[in-house]
């Protein structure tokens, strides 16, 4: 059973009253580019990873078709490279979340190959941003109150 079928998908509902959460935390002190790409990734591995998250398409009222997107919403927090990397250590302890993240090292291989062999050859690696979706007590508890990413 994945983590977002043991909640009740619930699109009628303010994101703040849905008893999951998503939140994306990236180190406030990266360019603009590097924290976008980061939340690109991310967004992309969760949405593997829960597949269901994403809600389904519309069309407006020219007829125009558009995509489904995450029905639970994606808060975008800002925080120092520290803070990042004690949410990554903290959350892999938490049970039922769905924990993914952007290493250093993700962003500076060119071949993914590359990357995945650098990891491994990696005891403690550098965080750039990490993602957490899963129960929104557990997530709330990791992320604090942190500020939206500025």
């Amino acid at each position: 059973m994945s983590v977002l079928e043991e909640f009740d998908r619930r699109t009628d509902l303010p994101t703040r009253r849905l008893a999951v959460k998503w939140v994306i935390v990236i180190d406030r002190d990266l360019p603009r580019g590097l924290q976008a790409n980061a939340a690109a990734c991310l967004a992309a591995s969760v949405g593997v990873a829960v597949p269901a998250i994403v809600g389904s398409g519309g069309v407006d009222a020219s007829g125009l078709a558009h995509a489904g997107l995450p029905w639970t919403g994606c808060a975008v927090l800002g925080a120092p490279s520290a803070i990042v990397a004690r949410i990554r250590h903290d959350a892999a302890a938490e049970p039922g979340l769905v924990v993914s993240d952007m290493a250093t090292i993700a962003q500076r291989a060119d071949v993914y190959d590359d990357y995945l062999a650098e990891l491994a050859r990696t005891e403690e690696p550098a965080y750039f941003a990490v993602s957490l979706f899963g129960p929104r007590a557990a997530v709330e508890r990791l992320t604090g109150r942190l500020p939206l990413l500025r």
